[in-house]
């Protein structure tokens, strides 16, 4: 699948080695696309680089995987979107990434779909850290839970399948307004990480059924 990445920090770097690592073909979009080639040569010789307008075009899905101050502009600066899926990794963070900016009555995953005029959104990977991509999904003898929610069930699907992928377990969280509790929940995992110190690639969730 051609997937655009639109952002090219931590988390759009890690996800992007993710699905070339998947073998996925991978543009990177950026406001300055010269000095994003050093990190695509660095994941392989088929990855390429672009605007984000150019990423959105040759993605049949994309990746938005911005700062949440930079969210609407790139949305913005990146359409027409016309019926792709895009996968929302990001958090409506506070500047020092310790709350939320919305909530309770909306989300960063609703706006977006309202900024992203005919887009599928699918919420997704917010709460993993870029580290654990990296690291590996295996916790002893489990894979790490990645839910995602999202009112396409073909993109879904679809996002679901990019998420079994890395070895990671996917969990169907619902409908796109449960990202209001997804994206608080991401939070809980910044906590554990930055305040109480148990490292980004040692933490993440998992979701425990048992047979019906």
């Amino acid at each position: 699948m051609k997937i655009g990445v639109l952002g090219t920090g931590v988390m759009g770097a890690a996800l992007g080695r993710y699905v070339a690592g998947n073998g996925h073909m991978l543009m990177f979009g950026s406001r300055t696309p010269d000095k994003a080639r050093g990190l695509a040569e660095r994941i392989g010789p088929d990855v390429s680089v672009g605007t984000y307008s150019e990423a959105v075009e040759f993605g049949e899905l994309v990746v938005i995987a911005t700062r949440w101050a930079h969210t609407r502009d790139v949305i913005d600066s990146s359409g027409p979107f016309g019926g792709k899926i895009l996968l929302d990794c990001t958090n409506p963070e506070t500047p020092d990434a310790r709350g939320l900016v919305i909530g309770h009555t909306t989300s960063g995953a609703e706006e977006i779909a309202r900024w992203a005029a005919g887009a599928r959104v699918v919420k997704a990977f917010n709460h993993i850290y870029a580290e654990l991509l990296d690291s590996g999904s295996r916790f002893g003898s489990d894979n790490a839970t990645v839910f995602y929610c999202g009112d396409d069930r073909e993109a879904k699907e679809i996002v679901a399948g990019l998420v079994s992928e890395g070895g990671f377990d996917p969990v169907d969280a619902g409908p796109l307004q449960n990202a209001r509790y997804l994206e608080p929940a991401a939070q809980l995992i910044v906590q554990l990480v930055r305040v109480l110190e148990m490292g980004p690639s040692n933490v993440a969730f998992k979701l425990l059924r048992r047979a019906r």
